[in-house]
């Protein structure tokens, strides 16, 4: 399926999808260089990199549509949706526990005892 410019269809895929997961990769990092405190610092350490990590995944399945490297891929996506958030709410847990985030900034904290 080569059209008149010489490339395939899943060349435009293959770089669409290495563009997206760069951006995300790089989002991530620039948050977590410019959010204030751990717990703001999660989401940008969480969300943008599972999309990223989706994006190259994906990529590798349109490149080489096998099925042992789409069940590989699914398996890479399912297994790190399930940790990253389990991870990061662990880390946010100990955050909160040590009092290492900025509590002027916390829209509401669930955690203190009521009075």
């Amino acid at each position: 399926m080569t059209g008149d410019l010489g490339f395939d269809i899943r060349d435009v895929i293959t770089a669409a999808l290495v563009l997206l997961a760069a951006l995300m990769c790089f989002a991530a990092g620039v948050g977590l260089i410019r959010f204030p405190d751990v717990l703001s610092r999660l989401h940008a350490a969480t969300k943008p990199q599972i999309l990223g990590l989706i994006a190259i995944v994906a990529d590798v399945a349109v490149t080489n549509p096998s099925v042992g490297t789409i069940t590989l891929a699914l398996a890479i996506v399912f297994f790190q949706s399930l940790t990253a958030p389990a991870s990061a709410h662990m880390i946010g847990r100990a955050a909160y526990r040590t009092e290492h985030f900025r509590r002027d900034i916390l829209v509401i904290d669930e955690y203190t005892p009521r009075q």
